[in-house]
Formats: structure tokens, C-alpha cells, sequence
């Protein structure tokens, strides 16, 4: 019995599932999940004392890589001050108007403890704001497991969202909409027959829970104007994309503005953190300035805010998004060029520092597309990876990573794995 086997039988005696979050139980792809004991820049080592190059870094924090020095030394320095206050620290300031430097529609800002609290609280602001119920999301975006958003589209069109998870009343869901990712006739027609009770719109603005899906210019731009003029709020969720698609977010990127913006990972640099923000004029609706309650012990504490603001410092300092693009860009042309040498039915999304290997032959535009992908080659790909020295995210509906510390001799080194998996199985 290996020591992953050990280690997870010896979980699963007192963690449901022998996991603390449901994707890394390896139930898409088979087998045993890999035990992780360290990491240092673009490697984490297993318990079994196994190498990997990550392209999973803890699902997109990580962007300057395993135990960068700059945030372990200042996380050195802050914890031996103490933990957590419960009460305001200067640092909590300079962490928020830095991201506002990124951000600028983000002109008030409250920090929370993860990306599901920042979701839930932008809803229930969103709700408050306009004086409306309604929600619209889009399926295959993922916004954190908040009773109101776990739901998926029914067999028509403009149905009521139904619970995708047991013990959500439909009570809860059924003042959520979910229709189609970029599909715009779909959306104009939703508006016009219900945009009047329409609080808000939340979304990905490029897709990373159902792997990299990148919107069309003119689904961006219906989301905007038909929200702006039906009176209801836009909400982004950027807790992925942010510092991750662009350093100024999908809203940079594309310049499309919303009203609300929902951030995490990156801006905690590797601790739990996560904020949501807007204007002064929707944000000053929350408590204790307005009537819209939310609150949390731990929001901003001072371990988190401090391995932010390091974050924060390497972006903007050290370069680090531009080195984790250009390695990024480096490893999808490789790719590509293999896979358009031998024609092969795989399509590769990618912004930024993130990228998803599709089986399929694209291309992909919403749920349905990577919902026609080949789910047993994916799995073949993965343990051919993890086999081979490489671990990545354990579903094909995942982003992969990539750091500032991914070097030309890790992507070379990928690049290398990749080209042996695909002579092996075409």
C-alpha cells in the first residue's frame, strides 16, 4: 500500500470524504488524490517524497510560486506580532488601496475570508441596491457554493433555477435565472421579458470553473448595456481572474466595467482572503454606514492581509504576472504547434497566466461544448502527467496555472512530457 493510499485511507476516517473540498478526491479521474507536504516554486513535493511540476498552485493563488521568499519573510515578521485583533489595522488600508490602484471601479472595498462569502455578500448588496430579487447567472460559472447560485438550467430556456445540491429549498433558487454562457439572443429575449425585476447579473467574465471559455466581445458588452438599462447591477466575479487573466482583471482587459466586483486568491497570496467592491454610492449601503449586514471575525486579519500586500508588491515591483504571461504564452504555442502538426482533436482556451487542455476539437463557447469533450482521454492525460513528474488540476472542467517561477526548463520539461503522452495515445 502506497503512503497515498495510507494517508487517504487514514482521511476518510475523519474527513467526509477524506477531503475538505469535494475535486480533491480525484472522483473524476480515478484513483488515489497525491498527499502534499511542501512546495517551492513551481514544485510541490508529495509525502512520498515525489517531485511534481503544479499547474494546479492551489487553484490560482500561487502566483509567484511555492514559499516565495518575499511573502514567507513578511509572514515571518507579521506572525510573531500576533494572529488576529478583531479590530482595524493599518495594513487592512494599504492592502485595499492597492487593489483599488488595479481596480479602479472598486472605489470602496470590504475584505472577507473566501470567494464564497464575497459572492454571497455582493447578492445580497446587489438585492438591497436595486429593491429586487431576482439573480441571473450562466451555467458552468461556478460563484462559490452560495444556496442562490447552486443551481443549473433546466431543459427550456428561461426555466426556474433547480437546486444542484440536496438541502437548498427551491424556495431559495427559484428567484435565481440561469441561461446559456454567450449565447446574447438568449440573454436580450431573458430582459425583455423579466429585466424590470432583475437585481443583478453575476458572472465569470472568462469562465475558469468549467475550464478556460472566453466570452465573446458582444456578450460582455449585452451583459453591460442591457443591465444598465433595465436598472439592475452587474456583478463580476473575478476571483479567479483577477491578477490571473490580466493585472487589471477581465474588466481591464476588456474594458467593461461593473458595478460590483468580487475578488480572491491571488489577493491573499497563498492565505484565505477575498473582497468585494464598488462604487461609494452601492458600497455605503453596507453596514455600519448603511443597513445591508455582513461581518467576520477573521476578515482582514493581519497574517492574510500581510501575505496580500507581498502579492501585491511582487506584481507590482518584481514583474511577476508578466513573467508567469510570457511563460504561459511560451507553453500554449507549444502546444498548439504539436497538436495543429498531427491534427488533433484537442483545443487549448487561454488568457493570461491560466490555460485549459480540452479534448474536443472546438471550439468551445459555454457548458454544452466542454460537455462534449473526451472525458477518458482527459483522465488518460492526467495520470500520464502525474506519472510523469506533472500534476494537474483532476477534471477537465479546471483551470490550469502557471507562475513567474514556471522557468523555460519546467515548460520545456512539459512540453516534452506533453509530446510523449500524445505519440503514446493518437
Amino acid at each position: 500500500m502506497t503512503i497515498n493510499t495510507t494517508a487517504f485511507e487514514a482521511a476518510k476516517n475523519v474527513l467526509v470524504g477524506g477531503v475538505n473540498s469535494p475535486v480533491r478526491a480525484y472522483n473524476a479521474v480515478g484513483g488515489d488524490p497525491v498527499f502534499m507536504k511542501s512546495g517551492s516554486g513551481p514544485y510541490v513535493m508529495a509525502e512520498n517524497n515525489d517531485r511534481y511540476i503544479d499547474y494546479v498552485l492551489s487553484y490560482g493563488p500561487l502566483l509567484a510560486g511555492h514559499a516565495n521568499e518575499t511573502v514567507i519573510a513578511d509572514l515571518h515578521n507579521a506572525i510573531i506580532k500576533g494572529t488576529t485583533f478583531g479590530a482595524p489595522t493599518i495594513k487592512e488600508t494599504s492592502l485595499a488601496e492597492t487593489i483599488r490602484s488595479f481596480f479602479p471601479s472598486m472605489d470602496k472595498i470590504r475584505f472577507v475570508n473566501s470567494g464564497t462569502e464575497a459572492t454571497m455578500s455582493a447578492i445580497r448588496l446587489s438585492r438591497a441596491v436595486t429593491k429586487r430579487d431576482i439573480i441571473v447567472k450562466f451555467e458552468g460559472c461556478y460563484h462559490g457554493h452560495v444556496d442562490s447560485l447552486l443551481v443549473a438550467a433546466g431543459s427550456g430556456g428561461l426555466t426556474l433555477g433547480k437546486p444542484t445540491s440536496d438541502g437548498i429549498p427551491e424556495a431559495i433558487t427559484n428567484q435565481t435565472r440561469v441561461l446559456r454562457y454567450n449565447d446574447v439572443d438568449q440573454l436580450t429575449a431573458f430582459f425583455q421579458a423579466e429585466g424590470n425585476q432583475v437585481a443583478a447579473i453575476i458572472m465569470e467574465p472568462v469562465c475558469g470553473n468549467m475550464g478556460v471559455i472566453l466570452p465573446s466581445m458582444e456578450f460582455l458588452n449585452a451583459c453591460r448595456n442591457l443591465t444598465n438599462s433595465h436598472g439592475a447591477l452587474l456583478i463580476f466575479d473575478e476571483v479567479m481572474t483577477g491578477f490571473r487573466a490580466h493585472k487589471n482583471g477581465v474588466q481591464g482587459m476588456y474594458d467593461v466595467i461593473p458595478d460590483i466586483t468580487c475578488l480572491g486568491k491571488v489577493i491573499g497570496g497563498g492565505l484565505p482572503c477575498a473582497a468585494y467592491g464598488g462604487s461609494r454610492q452601492i458600497m455605503d449601503h453596507l453596514a455600519p454606514i448603511g443597513n445591508v449586514y455582513q461581518a467576520g471575525t477573521l476578515s482582514g486579519n493581519p497574517l492574510a492581509v500581510t501575505a496580500g500586500l507581498a502579492m501585491m508588491q511582487l506584481i507590482k515591483d518584481f514583474d511577476v504576472y508578466d513573467k508567469a504571461e510570457t511563460q504561459t504564452t511560451t507553453l500554449v504555442s507549444g502546444l498548439n504547434e504539436m497538436i495543429k502538426q498531427q491534427q488533433l482533436p484537442i483545443t487549448i482556451n487561454a488568457v493570461g497566466t491560466m490555460f485549459t487542455v480540452f479534448f474536443h476539437k472546438g471550439p468551445l463557447h459555454n457548458l454544452n461544448d466542454v460537455s462534449q469533450c473526451d472525458m477518458e482521454m482527459f483522465k488518460n492525460y492526467f495520470h500520464f502527467m502525474k506519472s510523469n513528474g506533472i500534476i494537474i488540476p483532476p477534471s477537465q472542467y479546471e483551470a490550469n496555472f502557471v507562475s513567474s517561477e514556471h522557468n523555460d526548463e519546467v515548460i520545456e520539461t512539459t512540453l516534452r512530457t506533453f509530446k510523449r503522452f500524445i505519440d503514446q495515445m493518437y
